[in-house]
C-alpha cells in the first residue's frame, strides 16, 4: 500500500507516478536514503496497481558520500535481465583516498562485470531486489576492495529502460549490417 491518490475517473490514474521512500515502505526510518518511483499501470475497483520504474538515491545522501581527497568512480550501464527487461544501472564507488587512472578503470570494470553477470542471472524483479537490498553493492565492494580501499559503494540509479515486448520489437525493427557493407 504506498497511499492514496484522488482522481474522479479510474482512467484518470493510468501512468501517473508515485515515488516514495524505501524507509516508509518498510517502517524503518533508517532507509529513507532511496527513493523508489512506481507507475500506475491498471486500475480495479478501488485499488491502483503499480510497476516499479526507478530507484535512486536522494541527493542528501549522495552528497553526504563524496569527500575531499578521494575518488568517486561511476559507471552507467544498459544490461538486459533473463526476462528481457532493459535496465539502466549507476553503480558508484568512492575510495578512502585518491585513486590512481588504473585503479579507477580496473574498479568501473569489476563494477561493470558484476552488474551484467547479475542482470544475466536474475530476472528484473530479482535484480531489482538484489540492488534495493544493497547485495550487489555489497558483492561490488568485497571484489573491488581487493584493488583499492574502498569507503561505500552504492547503486546510484537504477531506471526501467524497456519492457520485453518494446525490446523485442525494437530487435525485430533493427537492421543487420555486414561488416563488408561499411565503407570506412
Amino acid at each position: 500500500d504506498l497511499g492514496e491518490t484522488p482522481a474522479d475517473e479510474p482512467e484518470q490514474l493510468y501512468d501517473r507516478t508515485i515515488q516514495t521512500t524505501l524507509g516508509d515502505l518498510r517502517e524503518d526510518g533508517g532507509e529513507n536514503n532511496l527513493k523508489l518511483t512506481f507507475r500506475i499501470d491498471d486500475v480495479g475497483g478501488e485499488n491502483a496497481y503499480t510497476e516499479f520504474v526507478k530507484h535512486e538515491l536522494t541527493r542528501d545522501y549522495a552528497r553526504s558520500l563524496v569527500r575531499r581527497g578521494s575518488s568517486k568512480i561511476a559507471a552507467v550501464l544498459t544490461v538486459r535481465t533473463t526476462d528481457d527487461y532493459r535496465v539502466e544501472v549507476q553503480p558508484v564507488a568512492y575510495t578512502t583516498k585518491q585513486a590512481d587512472h588504473s585503479q579507477k578503470k580496473a574498479i568501473r570494470e569489476t563494477m561493470t562485470r558484476l552488474v551484467e553477470e547479475a542482470a544475466d542471472d536474475n530476472t528484473f524483479e530479482g535484480l531489482v531486489d538484489a540492488i534495493v537490498e544493497g547485495r550487489l553493492s555489497s558483492a561490488i565492494y568485497s571484489e573491488a576492495k581487493q584493488i583499492y580501499p574502498l569507503r561505500r559503494v552504492e547503486i546510484q540509479k537504477t531506471t526501467l529502460e524497456a519492457h520485453p515486448e518494446e525490446v523485442q520489437a525494437e530487435e525485430e525493427a533493427a537492421v543487420d549490417v555486414d561488416d563488408e557493407d561499411v565503407d570506412l
